[in-house]
C-alpha cells in the first residue's frame, strides 16, 4: 500500500482551514458577533516617531503585540482589534509596525473603520 504523504498534508491543511472558517461562521450565527485580536490604545499612535521610537517604547505603550512576523527581513508587530457583527456595523483597528536592525521603528501603518468625531 502506497501512501501519498504530501497529498495528505495538503488535504489536512485544507480541512483545518475549512473547519476554522466553519467555526467562525458558527460563532457568528449563534451569537451574531465575533471579536478577533485585542484592544490596544489607538489614541497613542501619534506618539510613534519613525527613526526614534524603540521596540521597548512600543511594548511599554501598546503591550504585547497580537501577532509578530517578518517583512523583507524586518521584524513586524501587529496590534489588531476586529469586531464583526451580523446585526450592526462592525469595526476594525490595526497597527502594523516594522523595526529596523537597531530595533527602532522603521515604518508603521494604522487603519481604522471608526469615524472621527
Amino acid at each position: 500500500m502506497k501512501i501519498d504523504f504530501l497529498g495528505s498534508i495538503g488535504i489536512a491543511g485544507l480541512l483545518r482551514k475549512t473547519l476554522g472558517g466553519l467555526v467562525v461562521i458558527m460563532i457568528l450565527l449563534t451569537s451574531g458577533c465575533a471579536t478577533v485580536g485585542h484592544e490596544f490604545p489607538a489614541g497613542q499612535v501619534s506618539t510613534i516617531k519613525i527613526g526614534q521610537t524603540t521596540q521597548n517604547d512600543i511594548y511599554t505603550t501598546f503591550g504585547s503585540p497580537w501577532r509578530t512576523g517578518l517583512d523583507n527581513g524586518m521584524k513586524t508587530w501587529t496590534y489588531g482589534n476586529y469586531y464583526y457583527s451580523l446585526f450592526s456595523d462592525g469595526s476594525t483597528e490595526d497597527l502594523v509596525i516594522k523595526f529596523d536592525n537597531r530595533v527602532v521603528v522603521a515604518s508603521f501603518v494604522f487603519n481604522t473603520t471608526k469615524r472621527s468625531k
